[in-house]
């Protein structure tokens, strides 16, 4: 019972930490990545479609990814799509492509991009600990109704506290690694 508590919180943390990896992929950085642009929906055939469903997106150099859509009409929805998202970012058209010239990140702009990295990464480290709170009462409850040993209940809780020990290191791992990303000139 205690292993099957271990085990589900281990796969719910590790679905923490891929959630972060992916709001960090859509955090931009100086460099010309596709992933940031995940999350802008086209209007197409009258429904809201992902980006990444109507058109192909590249990387042509390192500061410039390049859309194809499939259909041309797509052209200018897509335009449109990206002038209304949060990014910042003027797309460039030309007869059937979207081109998104990425300007050099200021000083300025690379502070709050590492303000919102420190603010996605707490809310990691914040449902990493939601999860072990549920799994040690998950624990506790165990050894109350005497369907496990006060003993095993304490290398329970133990090995729970250790597992989100290594997720939080991870979690705190992968924000260095972005703020030097985005601290890199």
């Amino acid at each position: 019972m205690i292993n099957e508590i271990k085990t589900e919180v281990n796969v719910r943390m590790g679905k923490t930490l891929e959630a972060l990896h992916h709001a960090f992929g859509r955090i931009r950085t100086g460099r010309a990545n596709p992933s940031i642009l995940e999350g802008i929906m086209v209007p197409y055939y009258g429904n809201d479609t992902p980006l990444n469903q109507v058109a192909t997106i590249a990387v042509e150099d390192a500061r410039t990814l390049v859309i194809s859509p499939w259909e041309k009409k797509m052209i200018g929805e897509i335009e449109k799509a990206i002038l209304k998202s949060d990014l910042g970012i003027t797309p460039a058209t030309s007869a059937d492509k979207v081109r998104i010239p990425l300007p050099p990140l200021t000083e300025e702009n690379r502070k709050d991009l590492v303000k919102h990295a420190r603010h996605e990464a707490e809310q990691a480290r914040i449902a990493v600990r939601n999860l072990r709170r549920e799994a040690v009462a998950d624990v506790r409850e165990l050894v109350k109704e005497k369907l496990a040993s006060e003993d095993d209940g304490h290398r329970g809780e133990e090995d729970v506290q250790k597992l989100t020990d290594k997720r939080i290191a991870e979690i705190d791992h992968a924000l260095a690694q972005k703020e030097a990303d985005l601290l890199e000139i």
